[in-house]
């Protein structure tokens, strides 16, 4: 059942049950009106058969007869009575009618001579009466509707503090919303997204998790590398150096100019030996002259040395003729992205063609990497190591990532970056 059926079916029978006891109470007041008008008119009737038969001095006894009489919307006194002296009502005027004709009339039954009048007043009060009980049993009506609605409502919204509770235990971090079993068809819906959600979230903190543990081991394999490559490589030109240093300080008074001129050759290859492997350790943490060369020469720097390492995978470049300034944060992020996907097209694709693409677009810009390899496995890609890098760093730049399978077989990884907007200069006045 849904909350609109079970709110309804509830005022639906707190209706009905109103108007059943509404109906009950006007077929009462209906039952009782009746009987007055019924006694009104027999009492009437006795009046003026009593009237016709007492004799004509008699007149004191058809005046108690009146006066116990109890009449309806008529007045009737016996001649030697005063005419009564009655204010007339205001409710007339207020409801715009016009004043009720109040003469009497004279009427002879038998021997007694009656003065009879209309009385409006007696139906008025009934009428007031009447209006007075139907505003109560109006007002009973509308409170108990109300309270009845604030109590449905109550309760059928009450599974909404069970789904405030879980997402604040989602807030806390924890796992589990811990959501129990709803009855309406809309909590258990929106019961269903929060659960969904926190699955998200597991999965997100999952892969937060082996981001950081994948940074952290990154941190400590580069490290290691290079301290693997100070200690073989210039560890040993670095010694070659200290001995040709030492030797020409030892027998610096008995070289030949010759052997200093050699000495000092060789000092210069290892020195320029020891630059060249410098440069190229600063390469590998950070591209070299992304900011002086731009964006395009480094990645045509970075695909002609994947393409002299023999791969056997013919690397392709299109560029566009002119690339926007897209600042060095972006240019790093396109530049590390290109560098892990043909990475992985070299070790998991078994390609043996990849294209690297970079378009300029409205307000961005598109990489397109492609290769006719072997494609995703069956089970989808697994974000894990370098995909997950790469994911993040799109999502760090503002961009979007894309895996498609190609129409002839290989992968498609399509990145959509923005491009960073300029920052507004004030000019002097």
């Amino acid at each position: 059942m849904d909350l609109r059926r079970r709110l309804l079916g509830s005022l639906c029978l707190l209706l009905g049950s109103l108007l059943a006891m509404t109906t009950l109470i006007q077929l009462y007041s209906l039952r009782s009106d009746i009987r007055a008008e019924v006694d009104a008119s027999t009492r009437l009737v006795n009046v003026l058969v009593a009237a016709g038969s007492a004799p004509a001095a008699d007149a004191g006894a058809v005046r108690a007869l009146l006066a116990g009489a109890g009449l309806r919307h008529l007045s009737i006194r016996t001649a030697d009575e005063p005419p009564p002296q009655r204010a007339a009502h205001p409710l007339p005027a207020w409801l715009g009618f016009a004043p009720p004709d109040r003469s009497e009339r004279a009427i002879r039954i038998g021997g007694q001579l009656l003065y009879i009048a209309p009385n409006p007043e007696s139906e008025i009060g009934e009428r007031l009466h009447d209006t007075v009980q139907i505003w109560i049993t109006l007002l009973f009506f509308s409170g108990t509707t109300l309270a009845v609605t604030w109590w449905c409502a109550d309760r059928a919204l009450s599974p909404v503090r069970a789904l405030e509770a879980g997402l604040h235990r989602l807030a806390r971090g924890e796992p589990d919303p811990a959501l129990p079993a709803f009855a309406l068809r809309e909590f258990r819906r929106v019961a269903d997204a929060i659960t969904h959600l926190a699955r998200t979230l597991a999965d997100a903190r999952g892969a937060q998790h082996a981001l950081a543990r994948q940074l952290i081991t990154v941190q400590e394999d580069e490290r290691r590398v290079l301290a693997r490559e100070l200690h073989d490589e210039m560890g040993q030109t670095l010694t070659a150096l200290n001995v040709t240093a030492t030797h020409l300080a030892r027998h610096a008074n008995m070289l030949t100019r010759d052997a200093v001129a050699e000495c000092a050759t060789d000092l210069r290859r290892e020195i320029r030996t020891c630059g060249e492997q410098l440069r190229a350790m600063l390469k590998t943490l950070r591209p070299h002259g992304l900011h002086a060369a731009g964006l395009a020469q480094t990645l045509r720097e970075l695909v002609l040395g994947w393409r002299a390492r023999h791969t056997d995978i013919d690397f392709e470049l299109d560029l566009p003729m002119q690339l926007p300034d897209v600042g060095e944060l972006l240019s790093l992020t396109v530049y590390r992205v290109v560098q892990e996907a043909v990475t992985n097209v070299v070790r998991h694709s078994g390609a043996s063609l990849c294209v690297v693409r970079l378009a300029v677009r409205t307000g961005g810009l598109v990489l397109e990497v492609r290769d006719d390899g072997r494609g995703l496995p069956e089970e989808g890609a697994t974000w894990h190591g370098g995909l997950l890098g790469i994911t993040e760093r799109i999502a760090m730049a503002g961009g979007q990532l894309r895996l498609v399978a190609a129409p002839a077989g290989g992968l498609r990884l399509l990145a959509t970056l923005p491009l960073p907007v300029p920052e507004a200069t004030e000019v002097p006045a």
